[in-house]
């Protein structure tokens, strides 16, 4: 058993090393994605081909359940990243938007073989064991090592910087606004920084404090330098994954550990508090523990993993509506099949599984990649008709979009035939046009209320362009609630703890989180188009 499961990661490790074609799906308006409620344009229903990638052998692909930016990785080492750039996420040395996959040319000096996408910020690994990172840093997250009075003292680097960590990073996973990495330093196994305000970093407190004595607004103190978490030294944690404020990890005996914001039961641990510090699941022991090829994911609000036999389980917000799983159980919908791969998005999952690709959970812009005439969500797992046959590499969800790497390998007639993306015209282009939309309206709404009216009315424009620049991430969460036709905006999981203010310590305790309603009631609407039940092997 042990020598199939060795020879199943040296096929996974030639396979990455092979490279494939990648494959996107869902929202591509990454400038008002999560901002605005509604129809959005630009949505690629089916799994498409990038311009810039076709032909391209990638090998690893990252975005995060709460980004709105995509990495990939090619078999030569170039890292190419596309999206939103607010906060120079991209790492171009620029806060502008991309369409295309483009290469970021700080790292033409190292071969990169893994990488992370957090809400703003990214981090890359080299083969040599080095991690860079770029985006925003306002609570430490890149780990560059610098803070000033709890602080960070520059808030965005645009351009890739060297982590204060060892030489020796084997992986890295990123949640909103922190990251963990994987070492082989011994009795260092596992270090994480950033916003420590759920306890995600797992060092037993969420460092928070009074902004001022008289005060009672609370702040997180940011943690800039990666730390190693002290209750896991004696573990050797070999897989690691990261929710919005949550994290997952396995050793190498198969103990999983869990640990951050528990709305939802997303810990697994039968009860909904958030726990500062690692704390293991009793499900997955004695003869359930995971196997060295098992799978993990963590999604903004749930969690899984492969365990004993290749069974997937899962525990978190899993629906929109009905009980959440406040414990591992097992999706046996998927039962009996071989899972490779899999991610999590916002509230969409997306499985490689022997040669057919599933995808299911709630979605509005195509991510679920069930083309044009298909169902737009589905409660099940369902196959993705288009890849069946297709042999999947390597997967990654967002917030509103996947991707998917698929071996070519016999199926370059069937590749030509799907579509391919060339990406929006530059964004300075866009703004102009709404621009020259909205100017005439506006002017005749001037002239009618009077001067005064004209400087209240800019005075609020500016207001709002400023307050949407430093709340990006509090009304990516409201409008994800009104978005979802639920109250699924994670309850107060801001990211810059002004909720906590008005609402003291905001632990997430009690019958918080229970989900599945809206603001006047009543349960929300559910589309299930189509057959419900599990996918079934051709």
């Amino acid at each position: 058993m042990a020598e199939a499961m060795n020879s199943s990661e040296k096929k996974d490790e030639s396979s990455e090393e092979k490279g494939g074609e990648l494959l996107f799906c869902g929202a591509t308006a990454w400038d008002i994605i999560g901002k605005r409620k509604g129809a959005m344009e630009g949505n690629l229903v089916s799994p498409t081909r990038l311009r810039p990638l076709v032909g391209v052998n990638i090998r690893f692909v990252a975005t995060g359940c709460a980004s709105f930016h995509c990495v990939a990785l090619d078999v030569e080492g170039r890292c190419y990243t596309w999206g939103r750039n607010e906060k120079g996420q991209l790492g171009h040395g620029d806060m502008i938007q991309r369409d295309r996959p483009t290469v970021v040319s700080g790292l033409s000096k190292h071969k990169i073989v893994k990488a992370a996408a957090g809400r703003n910020h990214t981090v890359v690994v080299s083969d040599d064991g080095q991690s860079l990172g770029f985006g925003w840093n306002k609570y430490g997250q890149l780990g560059l090592g610098s803070a000033k009075n709890g602080f960070v003292s520059v808030e965005v680097e645009s351009t890739p910087l060297p982590c204060v960590v060892s030489d020796e990073v084997t992986n890295v996973a990123c949640g909103a606004d922190f990251t963990v990495w994987l070492s082989s330093t011994e009795g260092a196994s596992i270090l994480t920084a950033g916003l420590p305000q759920y306890g995600q970093l797992g060092h037993g407190t969420d460092n928070e404090f009074n902004m001022k004595d008289s005060s009672v607004r609370l702040a997180y103190e940011a943690q800039p330098r990666p730390k190693a978490i002290a209750s896991l030294a004696g573990e050797t944690i070999v897989k690691v994954a990261c929710g919005t404020n949550h994290t997952v990890a396995v050793d190498k005996n198969g103990y999983v550990y869990t640990w951050g914001f528990g709305g939802y039961g997303r810990l697994g641990h039968r009860e909904q508090k958030d726990e500062w510090a690692p704390r293991r699941i009793d499900v997955f022991q004695r003869n359930n523990v995971l196997p060295p090829n098992a799978i993990l994911s963590a999604g903004s609000a749930n969690s899984a993993c492969t365990a004993g036999g290749g069974q997937l389980y899962m525990w978190g917000k899993i629906k929109n509506n009905g009980d959440d799983w406040m414990y591992p159980k097992p999706m046996m919908d998927l039962s009996g099949w071989n899972l490779r791969w899999m991610d999590s998005g916002s509230m969409h999952h997306f499985v490689g599984a022997d040669s057919s690709c599933i995808s299911w959970g709630h979605a509005q812009y195509g991510e679920l990649g069930y083309g044009p005439n298909g169902q737009k969500s589905s409660a099940a797992p369902k196959k993705v008709d288009m890849l069946e046959g297709m042999h999947v590499m390597g997967v990654a969800c967002g917030f509103c979009h996947s991707m998917v790497i698929v071996d070519r390998t016999d199926i370059a007639d069937r590749l030509e035939q799907l579509e391919v993306y060339d990406g929006k015209g530059s964004l300075e282009e866009s703004v102009e046009e709404v621009k020259e939309e909205t100017l005439a309206p506006k002017q005749q709404a001037v002239t009618k209320r009077g001067a005064s009216k004209k400087r209240k009315a800019s005075k609020a424009s500016s207001d709002s362009e400023q307050d949407s620049d430093e709340d990006n991430s509090d009304k990516e969460k409201e409008v994800q609630g009104s978005d979802a036709d639920s109250d699924y905006s994670e309850d107060g999981e801001e990211a810059n703890g002004k909720k906590q203010s008005a609402r003291g310590r905001g632990r997430g305790r009690g019958a918080r989180g229970r989900g599945g309603r809206t603001s006047n009631g009543k349960a929300p609407p559910v589309k299930t188009g189509g057959r419900r039940g599990r996918p079934r092997k051709s």
